[in-house]
């Protein structure tokens, strides 16, 4: 089961991209494409164990929230 935080926007801010690129809605920003591998569950990853993103936001927050750390490295790749 993927996290449920997860989805896939093809634009933001007024931008379209060619392919949908992975949304946090935790941590309310992009998210690289490894760290999308994790949300996914794969290579034996588990969301629930392997994301602090998640693992903060799971504990009682349920609804977005924001998150310090950034890994998107922008948007524009």
């Amino acid at each position: 089961m993927a996290c449920p935080f997860l989805s896939y926007r093809e634009s933001a801010d007024g931008r379209s991209f060619d392919e949908a690129r992975a949304y946090c809605e935790a941590a309310e920003r992009f998210v690289q494409p490894m760290r999308a591998d994790i949300c996914n569950d794969r290579f034996e990853l588990d969301h629930a164990e392997d994301c602090e993103i998640y693992r903060d936001h799971a504990d009682g927050e349920a609804t977005p929230g924001g998150s310090d750390e950034s890994d998107e490295g922008g948007t524009d790749s």
